[in-house]
């Protein structure tokens, strides 16, 4: 009786090892494991609020009883901004904690850093909190964009600047890396439909501190409208200066400078009048689903947490990876979240439409979940007015 009690407990013990084994990564009985970074600290702390806004959504979602009855067990950690320390942390909770999938992310850069060693562990990553064409150019399989491209910003504000406010003498100041050439290279594509050039494109590094030089040249080159292709600290140095040198062109910037009351806060007032892209609804909308997300806010987040559009952003970055896990029903794994995520067609959370398809090496927009944005102006207060309805710059 002994020795077949001793042969029952070690086939069970043998099942439950090749369960175990079989099991996808990241993924029990009663939890999924979700990653993510964000700059806490460092020149684009503003942005860090984008990890914390997710990590707002996770919470009530396991307060409703999780997704598919398993909770979501979130892990972020602070890179600065920094790519080396992006690629670090990735590492090592992918191979320490195992990480079933990694959600939004903020900057071109660090992204970047960590995109390949994803790619090669077949390893879900869903909305990168920076609009690179790096993602879908070429498209891979595990990594599903859903911020528009700061390629197709850049064409928008470029051609309602020629289009409807008569402006013929565009210029850039742009962040010297991925992220800023994405800006100029929408611009020049847009201007050249219009028979224009670039009147001035000025690189800015993230150790500049005095911005004369840049807006000395900008003022030289005539410019009477200056994208903002670079971080909201950098924005206001340049806006600060431009002030005081009695420079004053038609100011427009990429979505990554869209909070119009924070902006408004650290420019002291100076970001009034600033037109921008947006991919997200108005923080005072009153659409169902935002109304929801507030709530959740005032609940959850901490008692310093402005709600604003960096903060929600996180929320509308991950919300087409939490609609493709609830897809999947119990069954998750990797290649069912795929597949899930690929049937995502016309889904509308606070952001654009989101539509992906199957994978199509050739086809990058297989993998870019949105196009649409529109324009808004900052006004007193840092209230916004809107310029344009949804709409696709490509």
């Amino acid at each position: 009786m002994k020795k077949r009690m001793w042969v029952l407990f070690l086939l069970i013990g043998v099942l439950g090892l090749a369960f175990q084994a079989s099991a996808e990564e990241g993924v029990t009985d009663t939890a999924i494991h979700i990653g993510q970074w964000g700059p806490q600290t460092g020149p684009a702390a503003p942005w860090g609020a984008v990890a914390r806004g997710t990590g707002v959504l996770f919470q009530m979602i396991n307060d409703e009883g999780g997704i598919n009855g398993r909770k979501i067990e979130y892990h972020m950690f602070d890179d600065g901004y920094n790519p080396a320390k992006t690629k670090a942390g990735v590492k090592e909770l992918q191979e320490g904690v195992g990480i079933f999938g990694w959600a939004s992310g903020v900057g071109t850069a660090c992204g970047l850093a960590v995109r390949d060693y994803l790619a090669e562990r077949k390893i879900p990553w869903v909305g990168p909190a920076a609009g690179s064409l790096h993602w879908i150019t070429p498209p891979q399989k595990y990594l599903f964009a859903v911020y528009p491209l700061y390629y197709s910003e850049a064409k928008a504000l470029s051609g309602y600047a020629v289009s409807k406010l008569g402006k013929k003498r565009v210029a850039i100041a742009y962040q010297n890396d991925d992220y800023g050439k994405n800006g100029v290279a929408g611009a020049e594509k847009e201007l050249s439909k219009h028979g224009l050039k670039l009147v001035a494109q000025i690189p800015v590094e993230q150790a500049d501190t005095d911005m004369k030089p840049h807006v000395m040249q900008f003022k030289k080159a005539d410019a009477d409208v200056v994208l903002l292709w670079v971080t909201p600290v950098h924005a206001v140095r340049i806006l600060g200066t431009a002030k005081a040198m009695q420079f004053n062109p038609q100011w427009m910037s990429t979505s990554t400078c869209s909070d119009f009351p924070l902006m408004m806060q650290i420019s002291k007032g100076l970001w009034k009048d600033v037109i921008v892209a947006n991919f997200g609804e108005l923080p005072d909308s009153t659409a169902p689903l935002m109304l929801k997300y507030k709530k959740a806010h005032e609940k959850y987040a901490a008692k310093d947490e402005r709600w604003g559009v960096f903060f929600y952003a996180g929320i509308g970055f991950v919300e087409p990876m939490v609609e493709g896990l609830k897809r999947c029903g119990r069954d998750l794994t990797r290649e069912r979240f795929v597949q899930a995520m690929e049937g995502i067609k016309g889904f509308k959370g606070i952001f654009g439409r989101i539509d992906y398809d199957k994978f199509e090496p050739n086809d990058m927009f297989s993998r870019q979940g949105q196009r649409e944005v529109f324009l808004t102006q900052c006004l007193d207060g840092g209230k916004a007015k809107q310029l344009t309805e949804w709409f696709e710059p490509l």
